[in-house]
């Protein structure tokens, strides 16, 4: 059973429930297998080349389902670059043609990937509410760089990241809506692990994703950011962030048990990778400024039998808890 629910997430769980009652859009019509072929390579392509730790988890997944998560999450990637590549004359422009052939029913061919999200959206019948929000929320980045409050920055980390899953769990496919809300803290949970890992890079782009009240609460300001150095006061306010997204983590993994099988051990790899990158950032004293926290490859691969042991003894979702 899910922990008490919080006001932010009441708020986010009618959201997500919503989108499943929100109109589909009309069907895409048949492609030709070879022009497919091409468009899911490509997502196969970006998604090796931007995320490792996202291609070795799917690559867990079978063939199908592995095709259509990485033609989600490149997707996404596309979204994002589109907000944050440097000099473009006028990305709202760019991000609104974006929108009308990712989530058109007769993409452009050259548009690969386009192409190939089109095709696992029909396959999976993934509802196109999700990916409207995604890009609703990442168009934010273009005039809001500042969150007052933890409940602001879960909105915002729902829209990028809690969306994704949720558009996940319909690929791997679930037993019942009682997913909904632990897909939720997951995808929070993976969204504020990459802003603790990218304080010093977000920052050079001009963005703070950290709740300022809670920078004021440890003594912090915008010029400590700036300034780049680690002191007593940011270790404190790092190791509160943590123990939240830790929590984050430990209350969304029974959620893995109302997966459909073949999906589990795919879903826990990704979440456990993500969250060993915070062992990292305490293991190099919390400097966030000077490097990018992460793990190696034999890293991850050394994880993975542990993980493939936790899958297999959840039988019963109380499990989870007890990690």
């Amino acid at each position: 059973m899910l922990p008490t629910t919080l006001n932010w997430e009441s708020r986010l769980l009618a959201r997500a429930q919503a989108a499943l009652e929100y109109p589909s859009r009309p069907g895409i019509a048949p492609m030709e297998p070879t022009l497919l072929k091409r468009a899911y390579h490509t997502c196969d392509r970006i998604t090796r080349q931007h995320s490792r730790t996202f291609y070795l988890a799917s690559g867990l997944l079978p063939v199908d389902k592995c095709r259509a998560a990485r033609a989600l999450y490149a997707f996404c990637r596309v979204s994002d670059d589109i907000v944050d590549r440097a000099g473009q004359a006028n990305p709202a422009r760019s991000l609104a043609d974006w929108r009308r052939r990712a989530l058109g029913s007769d993409p452009p061919e050259r548009d690969l990937v386009a192409v190939a999200w089109a095709d696992a959206r029909a396959r999976y019948a993934i509802p196109v509410r999700y990916a409207e929000e995604l890009l609703d929320t990442v168009a934010t980045d273009l005039s809001c760089s500042r969150f007052t409050s933890f409940d602001e920055l879960a909105g915002y980390s729902y829209g990028v990241a809690s969306t994704v899953g949720l558009m996940a769990m319909h690929i791997i496919g679930f037993t019942s809506q009682d997913a909904i809300p632990y897909a939720i803290r997951m995808g929070i949970g993976l969204q504020l692990t990459n802003i603790l890992r990218d304080v010093g890079e977000d920052w050079h782009r001009g963005r703070l994703y950290l709740p300022t009240d809670e920078l004021q609460r440890f003594g912090l300001t915008e010029a400590d950011i700036a300034a780049g150095k680690v002191t007593p006061a940011w270790r404190s306010f790092m190791r509160y962030q943590i123990r939240r997204v830790r929590r984050l983590y430990a209350e969304s993994w029974p959620g893995i048990a109302l997966l459909k099988a073949d999906g589990r051990f795919a879903i826990a790899a990704a979440a456990d990778l993500y969250e060993a990158i915070l062992e990292d950032i305490e293991g190099h004293d919390y400097d966030v400024f000077s490097r990018r926290a992460h793990l190696t490859g034999w890293g991850k691969l050394r994880r993975l039998p542990g993980i493939w042991r936790r899958v297999q003894a959840a039988e019963d979702a109380t499990v989870w808890f007890d990690r």
